[in-house]
Protein backbone atom coordinates (compact mmCIF):
# COMPACT_ATOMS: atom_id res chain seq x y z
CA UNK A 1 0.00 0.00 0.00
CA UNK A 2 1.39 3.42 -0.96
CA UNK A 3 1.86 6.32 1.42
CA UNK A 4 -0.86 8.24 -0.42
CA UNK A 5 -3.33 5.44 0.17
CA UNK A 6 -2.49 5.26 3.82
CA UNK A 7 -3.09 8.98 4.31
CA UNK A 8 -6.44 8.79 2.49
CA UNK A 9 -8.08 6.24 4.78
CA UNK A 10 -10.59 8.22 6.83
CA UNK A 11 -11.98 4.98 8.24
CA UNK A 12 -8.63 4.19 9.87
CA UNK A 13 -8.30 7.61 11.49
CA UNK A 14 -11.96 7.66 12.46
CA UNK A 15 -11.49 4.30 14.14
CA UNK A 16 -8.45 5.58 16.03
CA UNK A 17 -10.45 8.62 17.10
CA UNK A 18 -13.30 6.47 18.45
CA UNK A 19 -10.92 3.93 19.95
CA UNK A 20 -8.82 6.45 21.88
CA UNK A 21 -11.97 8.21 23.10
CA UNK A 22 -13.35 4.85 24.30
CA UNK A 23 -10.10 4.04 26.14
CA UNK A 24 -10.12 7.42 27.89
CA UNK A 25 -13.77 6.94 28.85
CA UNK A 26 -13.04 3.44 30.17
CA UNK A 27 -10.08 4.69 32.22
CA UNK A 28 -12.20 7.49 33.65
CA UNK A 29 -15.11 5.15 34.46
CA UNK A 30 -12.82 2.63 36.18
CA UNK A 31 -11.20 5.32 38.31
CA UNK A 32 -7.76 4.79 36.77
CA UNK A 33 -7.59 8.49 35.88
CA UNK A 34 -9.38 11.46 37.36
CA UNK A 35 -11.61 13.97 35.62
CA UNK A 36 -8.99 16.63 34.80
CA UNK A 37 -6.63 14.00 33.38
CA UNK A 38 -9.42 12.62 31.19
CA UNK A 39 -10.17 16.11 29.92
CA UNK A 40 -6.53 16.73 29.09
CA UNK A 41 -6.29 13.41 27.23
CA UNK A 42 -9.22 14.37 25.01
CA UNK A 43 -6.76 16.25 22.81
CA UNK A 44 -5.73 12.85 21.37
CA UNK A 45 -9.10 11.83 19.83
CA UNK A 46 -9.60 15.48 18.84
CA UNK A 47 -6.31 15.33 16.91
CA UNK A 48 -7.46 12.14 15.19
CA UNK A 49 -10.75 13.87 14.37
CA UNK A 50 -8.84 16.54 12.47
CA UNK A 51 -6.77 13.91 10.63
CA UNK A 52 -10.01 12.09 9.72
CA UNK A 53 -11.52 15.26 8.28
CA UNK A 54 -8.35 15.98 6.31
CA UNK A 55 -8.34 12.42 4.96
CA UNK A 56 -11.95 12.81 3.82
CA UNK A 57 -11.03 15.99 1.98
CA UNK A 58 -8.02 14.31 0.35
CA UNK A 59 -10.08 11.27 -0.67
CA UNK A 60 -12.60 13.54 -2.40
CA UNK A 61 -9.89 15.34 -4.34
CA UNK A 62 -8.10 12.80 -6.56
CA UNK A 63 -6.23 15.60 -8.32
CA UNK A 64 -3.96 16.01 -5.29
CA UNK A 65 -0.40 15.78 -6.57
CA UNK A 66 2.74 14.11 -5.19
CA UNK A 67 3.80 17.24 -3.29
CA UNK A 68 0.43 17.36 -1.57
CA UNK A 69 0.73 13.66 -0.75
CA UNK A 70 4.13 14.23 0.83
CA UNK A 71 2.69 17.04 2.92
CA UNK A 72 -0.21 14.81 3.95
CA UNK A 73 2.13 11.98 4.95
CA UNK A 74 4.28 14.32 7.01
CA UNK A 75 1.19 15.79 8.62
CA UNK A 76 -0.28 12.38 9.48
CA UNK A 77 2.97 11.00 10.89
CA UNK A 78 3.60 14.23 12.78
CA UNK A 79 0.15 14.17 14.37
CA UNK A 80 0.55 10.53 15.35
CA UNK A 81 4.01 11.14 16.85
CA UNK A 82 2.98 14.25 18.79
CA UNK A 83 -0.22 12.62 20.06
CA UNK A 84 1.71 9.60 21.36
CA UNK A 85 4.39 11.86 22.87
CA UNK A 86 1.67 13.93 24.55
CA UNK A 87 0.00 10.89 26.06
CA UNK A 88 3.28 9.42 27.32
CA UNK A 89 4.56 12.76 28.61
CA UNK A 90 1.33 13.47 30.44
CA UNK A 91 1.26 10.02 32.02
CA UNK A 92 4.89 10.23 33.17
CA UNK A 93 4.43 13.77 34.51
CA UNK A 94 1.27 12.98 36.48
CA UNK A 95 2.61 9.71 37.92
CA UNK A 96 5.90 11.30 38.97
CA UNK A 97 4.21 14.35 40.49
CA UNK A 98 1.69 12.25 42.44
CA UNK A 99 4.06 9.54 43.68
CA UNK A 100 7.61 10.89 44.01
CA UNK A 101 7.11 14.40 45.44
CA UNK A 102 9.57 16.06 43.04
CA UNK A 103 11.28 19.36 43.76
CA UNK A 104 10.06 22.60 42.19
CA UNK A 105 12.83 22.44 39.58
CA UNK A 106 11.91 18.89 38.59
CA UNK A 107 8.21 19.84 38.52
CA UNK A 108 9.01 22.55 35.97
CA UNK A 109 10.61 19.87 33.81
CA UNK A 110 7.62 17.55 34.28
CA UNK A 111 5.26 20.32 33.14
CA UNK A 112 7.25 20.55 29.89
CA UNK A 113 6.63 16.87 29.05
CA UNK A 114 3.02 17.42 27.89
CA UNK A 115 3.58 21.05 26.84
CA UNK A 116 6.33 20.31 24.29
CA UNK A 117 4.20 17.84 22.25
CA UNK A 118 1.34 20.36 22.16
CA UNK A 119 3.66 23.01 20.73
CA UNK A 120 4.96 20.43 18.26
CA UNK A 121 1.39 19.55 17.27
CA UNK A 122 0.65 23.20 16.50
CA UNK A 123 3.85 23.35 14.44
CA UNK A 124 2.81 20.24 12.48
CA UNK A 125 -0.56 21.82 11.68
CA UNK A 126 1.08 25.05 10.51
CA UNK A 127 3.71 23.23 8.47
CA UNK A 128 1.02 21.27 6.65
CA UNK A 129 -0.66 24.50 5.53
CA UNK A 130 2.67 25.83 4.25
CA UNK A 131 3.76 22.62 2.49
CA UNK A 132 0.42 21.55 0.98
CA UNK A 133 0.64 22.31 -2.75
CA UNK A 134 -2.96 21.49 -3.59
CA UNK A 135 -4.85 24.80 -3.42
CA UNK A 136 -8.15 23.15 -2.52
CA UNK A 137 -6.76 21.20 0.43
CA UNK A 138 -4.72 24.17 1.61
CA UNK A 139 -7.80 26.40 1.44
CA UNK A 140 -9.78 23.90 3.51
CA UNK A 141 -7.02 23.67 6.11
CA UNK A 142 -6.76 27.46 6.41
CA UNK A 143 -10.54 27.87 6.76
CA UNK A 144 -10.64 25.10 9.38
CA UNK A 145 -7.79 26.75 11.30
CA UNK A 146 -9.63 30.08 11.27
CA UNK A 147 -12.79 28.38 12.52
CA UNK A 148 -10.76 26.77 15.31
CA UNK A 149 -9.30 30.15 16.23
CA UNK A 150 -12.82 31.61 16.22
CA UNK A 151 -13.91 28.91 18.66
CA UNK A 152 -11.05 29.80 21.03
CA UNK A 153 -11.77 33.54 20.88
CA UNK A 154 -15.54 33.18 21.25
CA UNK A 155 -15.61 30.51 23.94
CA UNK A 156 -12.63 31.96 25.82
CA UNK A 157 -14.12 35.46 25.90
CA UNK A 158 -17.59 34.19 26.79
CA UNK A 159 -16.36 32.01 29.65
CA UNK A 160 -13.86 34.63 30.78
CA UNK A 161 -16.55 37.26 31.30
CA UNK A 162 -18.76 34.79 33.15
CA UNK A 163 -15.80 33.85 35.32
CA UNK A 164 -15.04 37.53 36.02
CA UNK A 165 -18.52 37.96 37.46
CA UNK A 166 -18.16 34.68 39.43
CA UNK A 167 -20.95 32.94 37.53
CA UNK A 168 -18.90 29.92 36.49
CA UNK A 169 -15.82 28.12 37.88
CA UNK A 170 -12.29 28.73 36.65
CA UNK A 171 -11.19 26.75 33.57
CA UNK A 172 -7.45 26.01 33.07
CA UNK A 173 -5.76 27.72 30.15
CA UNK A 174 -4.70 24.43 28.54
CA UNK A 175 -8.29 24.05 27.31
CA UNK A 176 -7.42 26.50 24.49
CA UNK A 177 -5.66 23.83 22.40
CA UNK A 178 -8.42 21.17 22.62
CA UNK A 179 -11.04 23.81 21.78
CA UNK A 180 -8.93 24.99 18.83
CA UNK A 181 -8.48 21.43 17.54
CA UNK A 182 -12.19 20.69 18.04
CA UNK A 183 -13.11 23.83 16.12
CA UNK A 184 -10.81 22.82 13.26
CA UNK A 185 -12.32 19.35 13.12
CA UNK A 186 -15.84 20.77 13.04
CA UNK A 187 -14.70 23.26 10.40
CA UNK A 188 -13.47 20.43 8.19
CA UNK A 189 -16.70 18.50 8.74
CA UNK A 190 -18.75 21.59 7.88
CA UNK A 191 -16.80 22.07 4.65
CA UNK A 192 -17.24 18.40 3.75
CA UNK A 193 -20.99 18.67 4.28
CA UNK A 194 -21.12 21.81 2.14
CA UNK A 195 -19.20 20.10 -0.65
CA UNK A 196 -21.51 17.08 -0.49
CA UNK A 197 -24.59 19.29 -0.70
CA UNK A 198 -23.14 21.18 -3.66
CA UNK A 199 -22.42 17.91 -5.45
CA UNK A 200 -25.98 16.71 -4.81
CA UNK A 201 -27.41 19.96 -6.21
CA UNK A 202 -25.33 19.63 -9.37
CA UNK A 203 -26.66 16.12 -9.95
Amino acid sequence: MTGAARTSRPGLWGGLMIGTAAVILALKSSGAINGPTAYILTIIPIAFMFVTARSLASARNPACGPAGNRAARRYTMGMMATSIAYMLGLGIAIWTFNNLEPSVTVTWGLAMLPIAPILAMIYVMGRYIVEEQDEYLRHRAIIASLIGLGFVLAIGSFWGFLETFELVPHVPGWWAVPIWAMGMGLGQAWQSMGQKMDSSDEE
